[in-house]
């Protein structure tokens, strides 16, 4: 998708999600929808879900799309990357990616945002992947980023 398209659509997406999350005080409402609204609306999106620390380990919690891994081997792949460096990472190639966890042999970019709690601890990370290679920039980065927010808000 053309950056300045991306743009516009997260600028609604946003909007919208604005108004449907704080309808609730239950931050699991709140992700469904996210990751609902998200994996509906960005056409992109092939998997869109939270990946959530649990006895040291990122266990799937709720999320769009096919079958995912139940939980990610401790420090492989692109989840386990973005977690242990606090740092959203965006892979164009997810065959090139060391290590890459592949739960879906359809997936080809990824892109991976921590995921805070109210205090700002990392309890987990946002992973979204894509059928298409490249899929993903700093726009989704960014507004990814800010729709996590919304969640503690």
């Amino acid at each position: 998708m053309e950056e300045q398209k991306k743009e516009g659509r997260y600028g609604r997406i946003y909007k919208q999600l604005s108004e449907l999350v704080l309808k609730s005080n239950n931050a699991s409402a709140r992700m469904a929808t996210i990751i609902a609204i998200l994996h509906h609306k960005m056409e992109y999106f092939f998997w869109t879900g939270f990946y959530l620390i649990e006895d040291e380990e990122l266990t799937v919690n709720m999320y769009q799309g096919p079958v995912a891994c139940q939980i990610l081997e401790k420090g492989n792949g692109v989840c386990w990357a973005s977690f242990n460096s606090k740092e959203t990472v965006v892979v164009q190639d997810v065959q090139s990616f060391p290590n890459h966890i592949s739960c879906d042999s359809r997936s080809n970019s990824e892109i991976v945002i921590p995921f805070k709690n109210k205090i700002g601890e990392i309890i987990g990370v946002l992973d979204v992947d894509s059928s298409e290679p490249a899929s993903f920039s700093e726009v989704d980065a960014k507004w990814l980023k800010k729709i996590l927010e919304l969640i503690w808000v």
